[in-house]
């Protein structure tokens, strides 16, 4: 029976006026036209940039940096590098979309997928920059729509806010859907905020993987190499490791090391989204993924979530993610930032 949240969610357009600035430390945006990206600086170190190119079938934050030009996104498949796994070519730096909207899958697509198949999948499509705002906080409002191979199904407005607090490099992310006719997410667990991450803070493997050479190109077997792979995974509710998927938390951690540097990659939950606490589709691999809204595959069956919107109605989703270099973040630390953000 699928769940109607009418009246539950607003629209959410948020005033950049509400946020108070923080620190020191100046953020600027580039928007950069011709590269079809939003560069985002903090002191005029690279922290991320909003990639919407025309070949890729969403838009994405990629790659996004902790403090010290530390990269903690992958580089497949846009700018491979040694030593990386050459797999699910959709799994590109930090998006938000989903496994099954009206039987459309906006997840799994990407170059990769065939034109005979090419039928079956959605894309989320950039429409425009709508505002752009530097400061001791940056901010990014940008518009796009979530098209089937026949229509627009959705209209998304997301805001991005990025700012340094307590040292830590922060991403909150506000998006906002609206139905252009009745939509239902179908219970899938392929969904929904997710990131995937560089190959040191994937979970050490007992199994071959197949891997990049020293020129990026895949190389012609499988190999068992865990060399620099120092990732682990600590929930809210205490779960540690591969035993972190399917389970129900506020927040995740990620952390490890990269070049013998300390560095932690957290996504907090907010109290307003539809399914809080989230259900977390985390992967040893570096699938790092957050989804309230399939819950069938993660309970084995006992629950089971098909959210749906009516023509014009809209929910929003609101997500904090941290990353942090030098220090791994202890479990209060987490806790301060999330109270925090449950207030926004």
């Amino acid at each position: 029976m699928p769940v109607n949240m009418s009246g539950l969610v607003p629209v959410l357009f948020f005033s950049l006026a509400v946020f108070e600035g923080i620190g020191q430390n100046m953020i600027k945006l580039n928007h950069r036209e011709a590269h079809q990206e939003v560069a985002v600086t903090i002191n005029g170190e690279h922290f991320t940039s909003y990639v919407y190119g025309d070949d890729l079938k969403k838009p994405v934050l990629y790659p996004i940096f902790a403090d010290g030009n530390i990269m903690i996104t992958r580089g497949y498949p846009l700018y491979p590098k040694a030593g990386e796994r050459v797999d699910h070519p959709h799994h590109l730096g930090h998006w938000l979309n989903y496994g099954d909207v009206n039987g459309f899958d906006f997840w799994n697509n990407s170059s990769a997928v065939s034109d005979e198949r090419r039928s079956r999948y959605g894309e989320v499509r950039h429409q425009e920059i709508v505002e752009i705002k530097d400061g001791e906080e940056g901010f990014l409002t940008i518009a796009a729509e979530w098209q089937s191979p026949k229509e627009t199904l959705l209209d998304e407005r997301t805001t991005f806010r990025f700012s340094v607090e307590e040292g830590v490099r922060v991403i909150d992310r506000f998006t906002t859907l609206v139905a252009r006719e009745e939509v239902s997410f179908t219970d899938n667990k392929e969904g929904m905020i997710a990131i995937r991450v560089t190959r040191a803070l994937e979970l050490p493997s007992d199994g071959p993987v197949l891997l990049t050479d020293s020129e990026g190109n895949p190389m012609e077997d499988k190999v068992v190499n865990n060399d620099g792979v120092s990732g682990d995974y600590l929930s809210g509710e205490g779960v540690t490791g591969e035993d972190v998927w399917g389970t129900r938390s506020s927040w995740m951690r990620l952390a490890g090391e990269i070049d013998n540097e300390n560095v932690a990659v957290v996504i907090i939950d907010h109290p307003d989204n539809v399914g809080y606490p989230t259900y977390w589709h985390a992967r040893p691999y570096g699938l790092f993924a957050a989804n309230p809204l399939g819950q069938s595959v993660f309970t084995k069956g006992k629950k089971e979530l098909n959210f749906s919107l009516e023509k014009g109605e809209a929910v929003t989703f609101r997500y904090r993610m941290l990353i942090s270099s030098g220090d791994q973040l202890s479990v209060a630390e987490i806790e301060g930032f999330e109270e925090a953000f449950s207030n926004l």
